[in-house]
């Protein structure tokens, strides 16, 4: 007899992580501390578990986000489940469709680490998602396999790039971390001026004491800056998940522009992730194409550098829940022309 599908909230952490981190791939996205961070800023979070019979087959972490643009739930990195196994896909979307209509919700934005691929495109498309106008989360990414020599690591980077981690070595910096939440101010200030300097939308510094103070007391997260004498050139914020070590926020000053700092603060990071046994190193997101104007060309030239290679998910898919997100649907693409994104 065939087992039936059930949803239950997950409330216990050990339930959750186990899971989550036994899938592959895996992504801190989806992590219990990632649903806590949010709920530190202040959203509203579920904890869903998916059943067949007695078995955890599936697990979503939904946030909840009230915008002008109509309510909406975002899951990032996720659902987490077989998107092989049909009857299972097919009970998640028409559950996920009756939770969202009974909270009043325009509709659900998905980003699960699922490879791009026309494929993925068309199963989506076939389940009544459509292309999100907004990318969630970072969709193609750079990563490094950290767990090969120093030296092996070093010969595979731009040439450029080792020549100016080499230099930075010779300069007086000190790499510090800290994993006090008091911390993250000096994150939000750099990334004030890296926010004035390249006109992108930066995040709160609310967001980055939540992330440390979350993520941190378990060990996952630190913050990472140099300094030169006392002035703090670069900061960022690296969440340790599985096996990965993750890039996720940065800011750099406008100052010492004669000094490589940021390549040292990337290799400094690289061997502290190294020490602590990961495999990889995901330097989060680059630009989609190499096109040189792109507004993320040099941030993508910096990370490629480093040798590594590129991971494009599966773009963002909203599955519309009213008629409504076609307000937002429209709203968020001239939105994109105007950020050029």
């Amino acid at each position: 007899m065939q087992k039936k599908y059930k949803v239950e909230e997950i409330t216990n952490k050990s339930t959750w992580e186990e899971f989550v981190l036994s899938r592959n791939p895996k992504s801190f996205l989806q992590s219990w501390n990632y649903g806590e961070t949010h709920k530190y800023v202040g959203d509203k979070i579920f904890r869903l578990g998916f059943f067949k019979g007695n078995n955890l087959v599936g697990v979503s972490l939904i946030i909840e986000q009230k915008a002008r643009r109509g309510l909406h739930y975002l899951i990032p990195g996720g659902p987490i489940i077989n998107w092989d196994d049909r009857p299972l896909v097919d009970f998640l979307i028409k559950f996920l469709k009756e939770f969202a209509k009974n909270h009043g919700v325009w509709f659900i934005r998905v980003r699960p680490e699922i490879l791009d691929s026309p494929i993925s495109r068309e199963m989506f498309s076939n389940l009544g998602f459509i292309n999100a106008p907004m990318h969630l989360q970072a969709e193609v990414t750079w990563i490094l396999d950290i767990s090969q020599s120093e030296d092996k690591l070093l010969s595979e980077m731009r040439k450029t790039t080792r020549y100016l981690i080499r230099k930075s070595l010779k300069y007086n910096l000190r790499f510090e971390t800290s994993s006090n939440p008091k911390d993250s101010y000096l994150l939000e200030k750099l990334q004030k001026e890296t926010v004035k300097r390249h006109g992108f939308v930066g995040f709160s510094g609310k967001v980055f004491k939540g992330q440390i103070a979350t993520f941190g007391k378990d060990k996952q997260a630190g913050i990472f800056y140099c300094k030169k004498g006392k002035d703090i050139l670069a900061a960022s914020i690296i969440i340790f998940y599985g096996d990965t070590a993750y890039y996720h926020h940065s800011g750099s000053s406008s100052r010492y522009k004669e000094i490589p700092f940021s390549y040292f603060l990337q290799w400094k990071i690289i061997e502290t992730a190294k020490k602590l046994g990961l495999k990889y190193y995901n330097m989060w997101g680059i630009a989609p194409t190499d096109n040189p104007r792109h507004r993320f060309a040099g941030v993508t030239l910096f990370k490629k550098g480093f040798g590594g290679y590129r991971v494009g998910w599966l773009h963002a898919q909203d599955l519309p829940i009213s008629p409504l997100y076609y307000l937002t649907f429209i709203f968020e693409s001239a939105r994109k022309l105007f950020r050029r994104l």
